[in-house]
């Protein structure tokens, strides 16, 4: 059979668009569905916010060629601070103790997305933009998928189709595959700040009785802040004129960074955890928020993503190298399986963060702040929790040729 082409990816964002410039360098035909063009998608406010990305992400990125141009617009992540507000638990991080020149970044979407859109349009990979995925059905060895680009209809078959089509997938819903839905009552506050103290590139975790609140740095003076509240308080906080918010910002997270000044608009987001039902459909898989959203906790969202696509890429190559075909339904299968292990370690840590500390329950803060206390002291536990912070909990999948940024993970003990 002839096929339009040989993989579909739903969504040129981060996560499809990194996954399409991993398998740039294969036989593989690819083509991109975007609905919304690259200038207006860059221009948007949305670009201005900040992204912790792991360590093992920038190697995943520097495999597809973006990491070279993000990083020198990314601040390193040199050290990591975790506390419990007016309690005694410190657990503190740090990139020299685990001999990499950063435990993570942080870089702005739009820088990432200005990266992955440039190397797009030097590669092979066939953008259709702005179309919008109407209707698909899988029948034998092809997936038929259904566009509408402004004011025409386009029929195209693709062995497989890939959804990198974000929260609301509109893949996830054509295939009628349901979530299972989360609600933590809670709200993310994001904004940026100024501080009065040079930063050492440290990102501070802080858990408050409202739920945890990130400090991730932006700039040697400017740092983005998440700050987890429960509805009511949000909506508050939101009201409350800049210097009264920014003293509550100031009393939460305390004087680390010295005094700190509101750099930006705050903006509100509602917090849940969401994991699709299934990963697969018949020559269809799902990756990205697509399939699971969860809390900004540990900034793990992203980094999940990319993992998804790494692994996905990795697979693929591999079977094209036996001329298998890459839409079955047992390969797909597996590859879902191959993704599980890490899927439900993330999200079990990162609910049980939230879920532990988001009471002042003393019994429960008295545990949590002697286990903060003894991982500090405690050096195999730390340099193991270091690792899973940096991404680096499983083998980094590789797609392409060695780079010379790999020398980096090819000697940690993994």
């Amino acid at each position: 059979m002839n096929y339009d082409y040989d993989v579909l990816i739903v969504g040129g964002g981060l996560v499809g668009g990194s996954l399409a410039l991993a398998l740039g360098n294969t036989p593989l035909r690819i083509g991109v569905i975007e609905s919304i063009p690259e200038e207006k998608r860059l221009a948007s406010s949305a670009g201005d916010r900040a992204l912790a990305l792991a360590w093992g992400s920038s190697l995943i990125l520097d495999q597809i060629g973006v990491w070279q141009g993000a990083e020198k617009k990314a601040a390193p992540i040199r050290h990591i601070h975790v506390s419990d507000r007016g309690h005694f638990g410190k657990l503190r991080m740090s990139a020299q103790r685990e001999g990499v020149p950063a435990l993570g970044y942080v870089a702005t979407a739009r820088t990432l997305e200005e990266e992955v859109a440039t190397r797009l349009n030097q590669s092979p990979v066939t953008m259709i933009c702005p179309a919008s995925v109407v209707g698909l059905k899988a029948c034998g060895e092809a997936v038929h998928v259904s566009l509408r680009e402004g004011d025409k209809s386009i029929n195209l078959t693709a062995r497989l189709l890939v959804a990198a089509d974000g929260g609301n997938s509109t893949v996830r819903q054509l295939l009628e595959i349901g979530q299972t839905i989360g609600d933590y009552a809670q709200t993310a506050i994001v904004t940026e700040v100024e501080t009065g103290k040079s930063s050492d590139f440290t990102a501070y975790e802080r858990f408050t009785p409202t739920g945890p609140l990130a400090f991730l740095p932006v700039a040697k003076k400017r740092y983005s802040v998440v700050w987890t509240q429960k509805a009511a308080g949000a909506a508050a906080l939101l009201a409350m004129p800049e210097k009264e918010f920014t003293d509550h910002l100031q009393s939460a997270f305390g004087y680390w960074l010295g005094k700190i000044a509101l750099a930006s608009r705050r903006q509100a987001f509602p917090l849940k955890l969401i994991r699709a039902e299934r990963m697969t459909g018949e020559r269809v898989v799902l990756v990205g928020n697509a399939m699971h959203q969860l809390h900004p906790v540990a900034g793990q969202g992203l980094n999940l993503g990319l993992r998804d696509i790494a692994m996905l890429a990795e697979m693929l190559t591999a079977r094209l190298e036996f001329g298998e075909d890459i839409g079955e339904k047992a390969f797909l299968e597996r590859y879902a399986q191959a993704r599980q292990a890490d899927l439900y370690r993330v999200i079990r840590f990162t609910d049980t963060t939230v879920r532990v500390f988001s009471t002042d329950f003393f019994p429960a803060a008295f545990a949590r702040n002697a286990g903060l206390l003894a991982l500090d002291r405690f050096l195999p536990g730390k340099r193991l929790l270091a690792q899973y912070a940096m991404g680096l909990g499983n083998r980094i999948p590789r797609f392409g040729p060695p780079l010379k940024i790999n020398a980096w993970f090819q000697e940690l003990p993994l």
